[in-house]
């Protein structure tokens, strides 16, 4: 990889730098307000992901010790919206990503992709109740054209050695925000009963800064340990924050029904992730654990 001297605090600490790309959307703007309140210098691209000359030109000009992508198209409202725009999806999801993670390779940047592990899906030696997928499994669930991209750019992305590849699933926000797992579900008429894994913000966004400070690469199953199915979500929700809350269930044969790309269901093997975050003294909650604590805090800010 090569290098560029970073810049150096009076005390002769290297000075934390952070450039993100995504600033206007949901989960960058959470990591914005992180690290800010932890008193990292951060700063928000200007450039398109896809544009070569902009991104380093940007970089030279920001000299960040730590760049993020968090942006890419998943679709608005869903994923199915990428199945009839498979150029925009491709350009963001593959050429832009990659281009990003090459360019701060060639500055010296370590680099952190927050990816999706919606690239499997359960079959008979991946069990629900089992431990789950590990970083190693190669992708089964090609089921929509989003999760094909972000599949196959994994596997270009985890040659590099500044890229610390970070797959989230089914994001969940201590608020009722629009773009949350939680709120999609609650609005929903009916949904599928089936255990996955689930990322509580909260919970892993501090994991994510962490595991950047210390220049980790690679492949990590970011989500919370476990499983957890809607029908138990949506029961956490009523139980503590909607009491009069009620919701009707339907066949994975209905829902196809209903929409245009599949849906991957699968649980993730976590042990990677919580052996390496036990170095530096953090712990992730449980799933059921987590939600509940999440839905807690929603209550007593009255988010909700």
């Amino acid at each position: 990889m090569a290098t560029e001297r970073m810049p150096v605090m009076p005390n002769g600490v290297p000075k934390e730098v952070w450039l993100i790309w995504g600033s206007e959307g949901w989960i960058a703007g959470h990591l914005i307000d992180l690290l800010r309140k932890q008193g990292k210098e951060v700063h928000t691209s200007l450039s398109r992901m896809e544009d070569r000359s902009g991104v380093l030109e940007e970089l030279c000009l920001v000299r960040p010790t730590h760049a993020i992508v968090a942006a890419g198209c998943t679709g608005r409202p869903n994923v199915d919206w990428c199945e009839d725009n498979k150029e925009q999806t491709i350009r963001s999801n593959v050429i832009g990503t990659l281009n990003v993670v090459d360019a701060c390779f060639l500055k010296g940047i370590h680099c952190t992709v927050f990816a999706t592990g919606c690239i499997y899906q359960y079959d008979d030696a991946h069990p629900w109740q089992g431990p789950g997928f590990a970083e190693t499994d190669p992708a089964n669930f090609f089921g929509s054209f989003y999760s094909m991209t972000k599949a196959h750019v994994e596997e270009v992305m985890k040659h590099y050695n500044n890229c610390l590849i970070l797959r989230l699933r089914m994001p969940v926000s201590d608020d009722l925000h629009p773009r949350s797992f939680l709120t999609k579900i609650t609005k929903y008429e009916r949904v599928v009963d089936i255990p996955n894994s689930h990322s509580i913000l909260a919970d892993l966004l501090p994991a994510s800064v962490l595991l950047a400070q210390n220049h980790q690469v690679g492949v990590y199953n970011f989500t919370n340990p476990g499983a957890i199915s809607h029908n138990e979500v949506l029961t956490l929700f009523r139980d503590i924050v909607r009491p009069s809350f009620t919701w009707q269930n339907f066949t994975l044969e209905e829902q196809a029904k209903v929409i245009k790309a599949g849906r991957s269901n699968c649980k993730l093997d976590t042990t990677k992730l919580v052996a390496k975050l036990k170095e530096y003294g953090y712990e992730i909650p449980e799933i059921h654990t987590a939600y509940r604590l999440c839905l807690e805090r929603m209550k007593a800010a009255g988010a909700v």
